[in-house]
């Protein structure tokens, strides 16, 4: 078996994938290009992608491929009514990166809300030594404890979300995206009282027809002033224009964001001209990514395609 990694760097360079050699020839590229992976798959069996589309257009030389295992839970970039066409099996890794991303949740969360960025400034920047009082309350904020957090999309991270969240005080309100989901633990409430009552209100849904633009400018219009919006699930779901104004014009207060339409950051993206850290923290989707969790998931893929070629050479 051919096996073709052409996104080798989207689980880090740190992690080893030795393993897989006992499975078939291991071929490894840092980062692909659509237009350019034909030569690259002409002889694969397996491939192994992150964000690279697997559809008619990009899998045309691939005559014999079949099995491509995608390095992440979401598979949108794979057209898997062609897969099935082509009898061409796939799969994805769940469940890997759920306290990564609930921990940078948080992370961003308290930067945001403990205002950490203008108080590391301020004693970083020698006003501190200069002072003739022991505290400086330059920003004032409040304690997570007692607030509402609100979270979109209760699947296997926004469940442990909101686990930590009542952990630390919150009541905690959820919206069904699909509207077919109870949990008897957590209050569910309409998209329109989440955003009203939530001091906090994370994003944790995936991007389909449900999420797509769900956090627009009428959304942004019923939230508080006072609230912290946090998204970790996909960038689409935001309608960046309209947070931007949101900030801009002090409609909420703050927006941590993990994910952006566009990957690596857009040079034109509406956010650029933010630049004041209490109010905005943008992190290049990282979310899913401590050692921990990468190790995780080269090994959850590791068993998958173990088992897929073991019955394959069965069959």
């Amino acid at each position: 078996m051919e096996i073709v990694f052409l996104e080798r760097n989207s689980v880090g360079e740190d992690v080893d994938l030795s393993a897989y050699d006992s499975l078939g020839e291991v071929k490894q590229y840092s980062l692909s290009k659509p237009e350019e992976i034909g030569d690259k798959i002409d002889n694969a069996d397996v491939i192994v992608v992150n964000k690279m589309p697997m559809n008619e257009k990009t899998l045309d030389r691939a005559k014999q491929v079949k099995l491509i295992c995608v390095t992440a839970t979401g598979t949108n970039n794979l057209d898997k009514a062609y897969l099935e066409k082509r009898k061409i099996a796939w799969r994805n890794a769940e469940g890997y990166s759920t306290e990564s991303v609930a921990q940078h949740t948080f992370a961003m969360l308290f930067y945001l809300l403990e205002k950490l960025s203008y108080y590391d400034s301020y004693v970083k920047s020698g006003d501190y030594i200069k002072s003739s009082s022991f505290t400086h309350m330059g920003r004032p904020f409040y304690q997570l404890s007692g607030m509402t957090w609100g979270v979109i999309g209760l699947g296997q991270i926004g469940r442990r979300v909101a686990g930590l969240a009542k952990a630390f005080g919150c009541k905690v309100l959820y919206y069904s995206t699909s509207g077919a989901h109870d949990d008897p633990d957590y209050t569910r409430v309409s998209f329109e009282e989440l955003l009203k009552t939530s001091d906090i209100v994370s994003v944790h849904a995936p991007l389909n027809e449900h999420t797509d633009s769900l956090m627009n400018k009428a959304a942004f219009s019923k939230m508080k002033e006072s609230a912290i919006f946090i998204n970790v699930g996909r960038g689409p779901i935001v309608v960046e224009e309209d947070l931007a104004d949101a900030l801009k014009s002090q409609e909420i207060a703050a927006a941590g964001l993990d994910v952006l339409c566009e990957e690596p950051m857009s040079a034109d993206s509406p956010f650029t001209d933010i630049m004041d850290s209490t109010r905005l923290i943008i992190t290049p989707h990282i979310a899913w990514a401590a050692g921990d969790a990468r190790y995780r998931l080269v090994q959850i893929i590791y068993e998958e395609m173990k088992e897929f070629i073991e019955h394959y050479k069965e069959d």
